[in-house]
């Protein structure tokens, strides 16, 4: 848990504007002016996301922002803004602004970051008097969709329990009193660098990043500006792609999903190693100066050994999700480590990891949370923190990748299914669940199956894990032919 910043008051900045045309009785009428919304849940296990002009659009964001800051200042100890920050979609100021309009007719005070990772968010809202925090990004999703991610005041996913208020304001099922309160939006710019100090503080002390040379995929998103500077002043030469804030490309071919471009710039350069982020840098995935793609597995298993190893790691616990691999779960057991698989999502691991007093988890997909240095799943920590790591062993990455464990065949497929209640209705799919059910006797201890609907695209996705690449192949096709007969439109 990040420590070193003192929860500072909310100082206006010098460029506020008020709420102009919020006249008397504004809250009801929000609550009577209600939307098409679908009959589905809004919030999935990373807020609300979906494309934009068809989930998401201004009217809707507007209503967000108004319905968030009442539960937020209903559930709040005290007075204090709203930390609102955005990734770099075409569509990200559009609803920043929309989002901005709901909070201060709630009567809210909101401190506007602009373009900044999700983390960021999250560390200026756990580390000042802020009683919430929005940002607006789809993560790794492509440039036509977009996301509304809510945090609590202490900077964590705001509850599912809080979430539901929202959504029962949204849909008019609560209502709340009238009111003349109108708040103040300010553009708080400067507050990023407060965040890009606390990254570095933890190693800067005894370490740094001098005659590494790191590539850097910014994926044309959130992190283009803040984790090049970063890197530098860590003193590592470093060499950055798809480096510019880029709406139209964010995601597109590059970043923590599309390691290729990342592999191939890491051996042309020659450098020791490389990171690719998603859209909005809440994760990260490495390539090794081999260009061998290094997953969230193998990044857990490399820095939970290093806490191991210093006495940091409680119980030698980390927690995972279902979708971690067997390879890493075994290789954690034979060095007296506990694995703890949750459901997929970073808001189940950070769950689990507060139930159990967990102090590292995270995902394959690269969503790795270290609660020693902060309240969510952070790409640059994470980045900076095997840097370092590698600095410290004084061998390359693929020497650790290497002397660490050897993954099971593991063969993930999409499959997109655009009709909401087909996809959420998959384990009604008879032909499915009998098809499931075979591959499971078939395979016995030697493999394992994962189907689930995504909770942040319109697919379904079919995990097969196996002892051989033949048996993983087999199986996954089986799995996605049968979505494909009976599911797909």
């Amino acid at each position: 848990m990040v420590s070193s910043v003192t929860r500072t008051s909310a100082i206006p900045g010098n460029s506020g504007f008020e709420a102009n045309g919020l006249s008397k009785g504004i809250e009801s009428s929000f609550a009577l002016n209600l939307l098409p919304l679908p009959a589905n849940q809004l919030f999935g296990t990373d807020g609300i996301r979906g494309r934009v002009g068809e989930l998401l659009s201004a009217p809707l964001a507007l209503q967000i922002g108004f319905w968030a800051g009442i539960v937020l200042r209903n559930h709040a100890t005290g007075i204090g803004p709203v930390i609102l920050g955005q990734d770099s979609r075409n569509s990200s100021d559009m609803l920043a602004m929309a989002l901005s309009a709901g909070l201060t007719a709630a009567g809210l005070e909101v401190w506007y970051l602009g373009l900044c990772p999700t983390p960021c968010v999250a560390y200026l809202t756990s580390m000042t008097d802020a009683i919430g925090g929005v940002m607006i990004s789809a993560s790794h999703n492509p440039p036509e969709d977009n996301g509304i991610k809510v945090f609590g005041a202490d900077g964590g996913k705001l509850p599912q329990l809080l979430q539901a208020e929202i959504e029962a304001g949204l849909r008019g099922k609560i209502s709340t009193a009238t009111e003349n309160n109108c708040g103040r939006h300010y553009s708080r710019l400067e507050l990023i660098s407060h965040y890009g100090e606390a990254l570095k503080k933890p190693l800067a002390s005894n370490l740094n990043l001098q005659g590494m040379k790191i590539v850097l995929d910014l994926a044309w998103g959130a992190a283009v500006g803040l984790a090049p500077t970063v890197f530098t002043q860590m003193g590592a030469e470093v060499i950055c792609l798809h480096n510019e804030a880029d709406g139209d490309r964010i995601n597109v071919n590059c970043g923590s999903t599309h390691l290729d471009i990342l592999a191939a710039a890491v051996q042309e350069h020659n450098a020791d190693l490389g990171f690719a982020f998603d859209g909005d840098a809440d994760r990260v995935l490495a390539v090794d100066n081999t260009g061998r793609q290094v997953n969230g597995d193998y990044i857990l298993y490399l820095w939970g050994r290093h806490l191991q190893q210093n006495q940091q790691l409680p119980d030698n616990l980390i927690v995972s999700t279902v979708m971690a691999n067997l390879g890493f779960e075994k290789a954690w057991q034979e060095i007296g480590g506990k694995l703890i698989r949750t459901a997929v999502g970073d808001q189940y691991v950070q769950a689990e990891m507060v139930r159990t007093g967990g102090m590292l988890g995270g995902e394959q997909s690269g969503h790795i949370l270290c609660r020693h240095y902060a309240v969510t799943g952070d790409g640059l920590l994470t980045a900076l923190h095997l840097a370092a790591l590698v600095k410290q062993a004084n061998v390359s990455l693929a020497e650790l990748v290497e002397q660490s464990f050897q993954t099971y065949p593991q063969l993930l497929r999409n499959v997109r299914v655009t009709d909401r209640d087909r996809r959420l209705g998959w384990q009604d799919c008879q032909p499915l669940q009998k098809a499931i059910v075979l591959a499971e006797a078939a395979m016995g201890d030697s493999g394992r199956i994962l189907v689930r609907a995504s909770g942040t695209e319109p697919v379904i996705r079919v995990m097969v894990e196996a002892v051989n690449a033949e048996l993983t192949n087999h199986w996954t096709n089986e799995l996605v032919s049968k979505v494909e007969q009976h599911l797909m439109d």
